[in-house]
């Protein structure tokens, strides 16, 4: 069924090996999260939605290190960049696998989990994310299962707009008599609002329920979640003035293994994910230009492990997923379902100059193929040095080599070629992205900085355009160079932090013979970029939190008419924890977001969210 069948048992040799072996977790972990940030805590001042309840994606919005264009609310659809990439680039992990919608990255955060369930994001990046990331050629957001812990949660908000939502978590805790320990959380939420413009009204619901073992250093998780969202918004993919809507459904089983002690690395996740898309391109008009209706299905295991020798250290990783789609649209390619295969491993050694300072080194290969088409090699390569300064700062310099691989979406290789709303191209081939990178980190006691160039070079990206004189959107492969810089700094005051992030990037596309006026994806990106977020203690129990982005954004031919280009955007929370015990556990705030009210189109031609003000209120205990 593969193509390349050898390469495939020597990886499931590899990780056989790594697996049953055991490991310093030190070492292990060091190659894992290669992702090169000293931790800066809290990256992101309003980390859970004031429009809906939240999601796994509410916390990116102001990430420094993503870019998160939306249609109506980021929970409603949030399209999650990195390093310039589009949507399609980045990928979603929950433990070891990827969740994945084959359909179309639009749907890669419909994660039906409930965020008190997940630990904080990592952002994979280069050499992390060519081993980690599951056909994702730029970058992956990556969440772990958190522990469970007893405690009870309640909170709901109100604001403009008839929007109201509440959310009700529990947890339970219960300890055995051989030692392990037995869980249980869930959680029922809900949101709505008639939307901050017309025809934006959203209606949302979700249920997430997880089991929980521990025992030693083993933890076990059991997960079914269920999530209904509706949602409209003018322009939401198009850009001739229509109310659009979409109606979705996802469920998810998912079941998780991690042992992670000093003696052992290893991980098996695998998952059944089942989402239903019912698009309209005109709510006035049901089923125009063909319905639009598909559901796809999801089977995924992965599994990683680590194995420590003297000086070498190696990591590897398998991952296997099967889907399948039924659609009434997407007609027009080869074949509705489709396997995946990807393997990798990495092999790192430590040594000392004459001078002791001590040098890192990583290697590796990953393999991607499946049964439809060509399979890839990915050579990955990070040198890394560092050390501590007299004065005491801890720094690193590294230098990293990467090269990732994916294959398009159902919508780009099974819609109509000929016409439509969306026109697809069965001819696509395999997108393949080449990445160098320089970058610089150091720690100073309150004080954390890190820096990264690179250049990325895109082949065969699919992207989609729009020409003039053709009606709808159009699938179509680019080669784009993209050169940028980015930076993040964070300091810790004695009552609060304040985090800074910038990015520069510049891109240089050649589309061949394609005939292209705009760019919705690929081209839609911002020049300079920066991010600003502070939380500051006040006094008697009053806190405020903001988060501000500056953004001077690459012209686009498909930008409405006297939107800017240029935008701040900043949301704006004071939060009261009162101080009586009484009341201890108690949260209220008042929420401003964009607070400029600003009409910056996120994407092109699709309208903005104007200023919303909400109050919200948690109870913990």
């Amino acid at each position: 069924m593969y193509q390349n069948p050898v390469i495939f048992f020597i990886l499931c040799a590899v990780l056989g090996s790594a697996s049953v072996t055991v490991a310093q977790e030190g070492a292990i972990e060091s190659i894992y999260d290669l992702d090169p940030v000293f931790a800066v805590g809290q990256r992101v001042a309003l980390e859970e939605s004031l429009s809906t309840y939240s999601m796994p994606v509410s916390g990116l919005k102001y990430e420094p290190l993503v870019d998160v264009q939306s249609r109506n609310s980021v929970e409603s659809q949030g399209d999650v960049t990195i390093r310039g990439g589009i949507f399609e680039n980045t990928g979603f992990m929950v433990g070891s696998a990827t969740l994945f919608d084959p359909q179309t990255g639009h749907y890669f955060a419909e994660i039906p989990v409930s965020p008190n369930m997940l630990s904080g994001a990592k952002i994979l990046t280069g050499t992390a994310n060519s081993f980690s990331g599951f056909n994702s050629s730029v970058g992956s957001v990556h969440f772990g299962w958190r522990a469970i812990q007893p405690n009870q949660e309640y909170a709901f908000g109100f604001g403009e707009d008839g929007y109201w939502y509440a959310s009700a978590y529990g947890a339970h805790r219960r300890d055995a008599e051989d030692g392990s320990t037995w869980a249980i959380d869930a959680e029922v939420s809900h949101s709505e609002s008639d939307g901050s413009i017309a025809d934006g009204d959203h209606e949302f619901d979700r249920i997430s329920v997880r089991a929980q073992r521990k025992e030693g250093d083993s933890q076990t998780d059991l997960f079914l979640g269920h999530q209904s969202k509706f949602f409209g918004w003018p322009n939401m993919y198009t850009p001739f003035g229509v109310p659009e809507t979409e109606d979705l459904e996802t469920n998810l089983l998912f079941v998780n293994h991690r042992v992670d002690s000093e003696d052992l690395f290893f991980q098996v996740s695998t998952y059944f994910r089942c989402h239903k898309d019912d698009y309209e391109f005109n709510r006035r008009d049901l089923g125009a230009f063909n319905p639009f209706e598909h559901t796809t299905e999801v089977f995924d295991i992965a599994l990683e492990g680590g194995w420590t020798m003297e000086q070498w250290n190696l990591v590897s990783r398998i991952e296997w997923l099967q889907d399948n789609i039924e659609s009434t649209s997407l007609t027009f390619g080869d074949f509705t379902s489709r396997s995946y295969l990807k393997g990798g491993f990495i092999l790192e050694t430590n040594w000392d100059d004459d001078g002791a300072r001590p040098w890192t080194f990583s290697g590796g290969l990953s393999f991607d193929d499946n049964n439809r088409g060509s399979s890839e090699l990915s050579p990955m390569a990070r040198i890394s040095t560092g050390g501590t300064t007299p004065t005491g700062t801890n720094w690193q310099l590294y230098a990293d080599i990467s090269r990732s691989t994916q294959v398009p979406g159902y919508t780009a290789i099974a819609s109509n070629p000929g016409g439509g709303l969306f026109r697809g191209n069965p001819n696509l081939v395999r997108e393949i992205a080449a990445n160098y990178e320089l970058g610089y980190l150091a720690s100073s006691g309150n004080l954390q900085f890190q820096a990264a160039a690179f250049l990325r070079a895109d082949r065969d990206l699919v992207d989609w355009t729009f020409a003039f004189d053709v009606f709808g959107r159009t699938a179509n492969n680019v080669d784009i160079d993209t050169t940028g810089l980015e930076l993040l700094l964070s300091y810790r005051l004695d009552k609060g932090r304040i985090v800074a992030g910038y990015t520069a990037l510049s891109k240089d596309e050649d589309y061949g013979s394609a005939l292209v006026d705009a760019s919705f994806y690929a081209l839609n990106f911002a020049k300079h970029r920066a991010t600003l977020a502070f939380i500051y203690e006040l006094a008697l129990g009053f806190e405020i939190r903001s988060d501000n982005v500056f953004r001077i954004q690459q012209d686009n031919l498909l930008r409405t008419d006297g939107t800017p280009d240029d935008a701040v955007i900043s949301s704006l929370g004071i939060f009261w924890f009162p101080r009586d015990e009484s009341l201890d556990g108690l949260e209220l705030s008042l929420a401003v977001l964009n607070l400029w009210d600003s009409d910056f189109e996120e994407i092109p031609s699709v309208p903005a969210s104007s200023r919303q003000i909400s109050f919200n209120a948690v109870y913990r205990w």
